[in-house]
């Protein structure tokens, strides 16, 4: 007969398990590039593209932005014992060892080239894997412990999902998602330095030059602003450069006008409090832009 109180535990710690190493991957911030994916593979469609096609882009994406997420916690993991927001993380309290991490990451990255290489077409392995690894060598090794550009700079490689779901559908590139690379690239810093004001000391302690952590709260409040306005122009300037219509249009300017008023609000008044609402928002931002994109396209 099994042994039901050894079976119980065994199975327990499987999930456990299979959780971290889902953890490795940032699920969260995943769930935020696909985001951006499909409303651009539709923009690019100028209608529904086939669902197979977005399934399998999106799946791709996954393997190629998770792969370069466990990347980055293996090579992290020291610092993230440090810092308050990413001590739990499954390398930092050694749920996974770090050689098994590597391996799971690697594995990951090859998987998403063949993939999105076969099954899609071979431009768009080529952007998410570029994408992975500018994430992994220009941001994680480079910039982000030697400078303050460093999200700025290493944020070019969030931005590559518009190209990968571009280049899906039409197995080539334009304008269009060249301006939406912009757009996220633009709106990366007011992002996560937001966030990271709430992070600053977290930072301070691991010498992470995030810069809310070496600049003062004035000076990060008006480069938030600065890269809010430059977002607000740069999405508003799409409507031609796409020939997007009204529902796009309208949204554009409905929602970048309230981004621009958190980012007025934190000046006024740069506190911790008014930088996390920034930076939820911020969210909501993005994924609004984005589906009204899709809504313009598939109503219009």
């Amino acid at each position: 007969m099994m042994d039901v109180t050894t079976t119980a535990p065994r199975a327990d710690q499987s999930r456990s398990t299979i959780a971290a190493y889902v953890a490795l991957t940032k699920p969260r911030i995943i769930e935020l590039l696909l985001i951006t994916t499909v409303p651009t593979m539709i923009v690019a469609e100028r209608g529904w593209p086939s669902v197979w096609l977005m399934v399998a882009t999106v799946i791709g994406g996954t393997f190629a932005a998770g792969g370069a997420n466990a990347v980055n916690m293996y090579v992290d993991r020291d610092i993230d014992k440090i810092m308050d927001r990413t001590k739990g993380r499954p390398l930092a309290t050694g749920e996974i060892e770090p050689r098994n991490a590597l391996i799971f990451s690697v594995g990951l990255l090859i998987v998403a080239g063949l993939w999105l290489g076969l099954l899609v077409n071979p431009l768009s392995a080529a952007f998410a894997l570029a994408a992975a690894a500018f994430y992994i060598f220009v941001y994680t090794l480079w910039l982000k412990r030697t400078s303050t550009q460093n999200i700025v700079i290493g944020g070019a490689a969030g931005c590559m999902p518009v190209l990968v779901g571009w280049a899906a559908v039409t197995n080539s590139i334009g304008w269009e998602p060249v301006v939406l690379f912009g757009v996220i690239f633009l709106w990366t810093p007011p992002h996560f330095w937001a966030l990271a004001v709430k992070y600053k000391d977290d930072y301070s302690a691991a010498d992470v030059p995030m810069l809310p952590s070496v600049a003062s709260m004035e000076t990060t409040s008006r480069q938030i602003l600065a890269y809010t306005l430059a977002v607000w122009a740069l999405s508003l300037a799409f409507t031609p450069i796409a020939s997007m219509g009204w529902i796009y249009t309208a949204t554009a300017i409905v929602v970048g006008a309230m981004f621009t008023y958190y980012a007025v609000a934190l000046l006024r008044d740069p506190t911790p409090k008014r930088a996390m609402s920034m930076f939820t928002f911020s969210i909501t931002y993005l994924s609004m832009l984005f589906i009204a994109m899709a809504v313009d396209q598939l109503v219009l």
